[in-house]
């Protein structure tokens, strides 16, 4: 049974406010948000923890993860799960990963570049979505180029559509569903970025962060993780591992 100390600690407001990103394609991580409610895997598995503490849920949708992630960290938003880095551990306090993700590069049609290796020239320009892991990863990876930030997947996807960029960079499950509105684009071999997405809550708040840890640890153990990977048609998703 939930000690009410730990709710109140999960919960200040008595709702259980969670944080999701809504894309206008499916991921493992973005949501979408048809017109009705937003709906996904990051939906499915918080609406879950909120019934296993029987508290009222809240659903905040943001446009891109970081923005999530500072709503998080000023205490607005109590749990989200999010791609784990450096820069974000100074912000927020982590628990265990639902998935582990690889960041890799889109490039449009008729693109010279065939490889990573390959994309690491003077003047190649990357469009990365604001303040996100794999954003700050592209960066580095790009010694020689420079990044262009917009603040969603829709902003992206129409300058990819339109040519304007070399490089897209975003997880590779999510250029799984992009694919299909970008005719003749690739995504390349490899990966800049492997990290985990994972649970999060503000900082000092210990009991809420294993509230939540304890969730997804048990949701991946009984199958919930995995339903909600072939629910939002990622059957080929592997769950993460036991922390």
């Amino acid at each position: 049974m939930t000690d009410r100390s730990d709710l109140q600690d999960l919960a200040p407001a008595g709702i259980l406010r969670g944080g999701v990103v809504v894309s206008p394609t499916a991921s493992v991580f973005f949501a979408i948000n048809d017109g009705n409610a937003p709906r996904g895997v990051t939906v499915d598995l918080i609406t879950a923890f909120a019934e296993s503490v029987k508290l009222p849920l809240a659903l905040q949708v943001f446009p891109n993860s970081g923005e999530l992630t500072n709503a998080v960290a000023r205490g607005d938003c109590d749990v989200a799960f999010m791609p784990r880095d450096a820069t974000r551990e100074k912000l927020v306090d982590f628990g265990p990963a639902y998935y582990m993700i690889e960041s890799t590069f889109l490039v449009p049609a008729g693109s010279p570049i065939r490889s990573l290796g390959d994309a690491n020239f003077p003047s190649v320009r990357a469009i990365v979505i604001a303040s996100t892991t794999t954003a700050r990863s592209a960066a580095r990876f790009l010694t020689k180029g420079t990044t262009q930030e917009v603040r969603t997947v829709d902003e992206m996807a129409a300058m990819a559509k339109a040519g304007d960029g070399d490089l897209f960079a975003l997880s590779r499950d999510a250029f799984a569903t992009l694919l299909p509105i970008l005719p003749g684009a690739r995504v390349l071999e490899g990966g800049f970025q492997h990290t985990g997405i994972a649970s999060a809550a503000p900082k000092g708040r210990a009991r809420a962060l294993r509230l939540f840890g304890d969730f997804v640890e048990r949701a991946k153990s009984s199958g919930l993780v995995r339903r909600a990977l072939d629910r939002a048609g990622f059957s080929d998703a592997e769950v993460a591992p036991p922390a």
